[in-house]
């Protein structure tokens, strides 16, 4: 059951400043820095947040409340987010949430294979910056929940805590760990991880499982150069 602070947040108009303003957004995505850059912009705009780590967490919430938007990764341990979104966009339209997706892996087509599933727009990650988080939410609110007038632009960047990064560099390095079998989950996660803490190295390493993987050569090579570079990034967070 809410708090009498959130009921009473909910019932507010959304303003120039806080355009999200009475918005609950569910976030379906298994990165605590990615879910964190999320959880930060819906703050700083207003909205209530909760998230959801895998396909289950997130079929778990929705039986308990609806959401006014979803935000939904595609690449989850459990499986693919196209399916949650094929879900929730066979509802009906009436007090269906806006469907976002996203995802930071390499490749053509996730942008399209997302729509024709029913999202109403796709983000590429990293998402980073509060004015365009805010306008793919607004342009696909009904009109009754935008607020009215000009609305303030906000180009601010969103920098998630460091922590949070840590805890992902450490599940990679524990998945490559398990076996190759944890490949097609974790090169995604890699390269979308990679691009938002603008870590080249890491990128390159992402790449490099990737191509070892298409071609099915070097395989074990690329991933123990890639735990090495996690490792020192693990090491290099927890100093800091």
């Amino acid at each position: 059951m809410p708090d009498d602070l959130g009921c009473m947040t909910m019932s507010l108009p959304a303003t120039a400043a806080r355009p999200l303003l009475g918005l609950t957004v569910l976030v379906v995505e298994d990165s605590r820095f990615a879910s964190e850059a999320v959880r930060l912009m819906s703050i700083r705009s207003g909205a209530r947040i909760r998230r959801a780590d895998s396909l289950a967490a997130a079929h778990r919430h929705l039986q308990v409340y609806r959401p006014s938007v979803a935000i939904i990764d595609l690449g989850l341990p459990d499986g693919s987010g196209i399916d949650l979104i094929r879900d929730i966009a066979s509802e009906d339209p009436v007090g269906r949430p806006v469907i976002l997706a996203t995802s930071g892996a390499d490749g053509d087509g996730h942008d399209q294979h997302a729509l024709e599933a029913g999202a109403d727009a796709f983000l590429a990650k990293p998402i980073a910056s509060l004015s365009a988080f805010q306008h793919a939410i607004l342009k696909h609110l009904p009109e009754d929940k935008r607020p009215s007038g000009p609305r303030l632009v906000n180009d601010e960047m969103i920098s998630p805590d460091p922590i949070a990064l840590r805890e992902d560099l450490a599940h990679l390095d524990e998945l490559l760990n398990s076996g190759p079998e944890t490949l097609p989950y974790v090169v995604p996660f890699l390269q979308g991880l990679a691009r938002l803490a603008a870590d080249k190295q890491l990128k390159a390493a992402a790449d490099g499982l990737s191509d070892a993987v298409a071609t099915d050569k070097g395989v074990s090579g690329a991933i123990r150069m890639t735990r090495e570079i996690l490792q020192d990034r693990v090491q290099e967070k927890e100093l800091v």
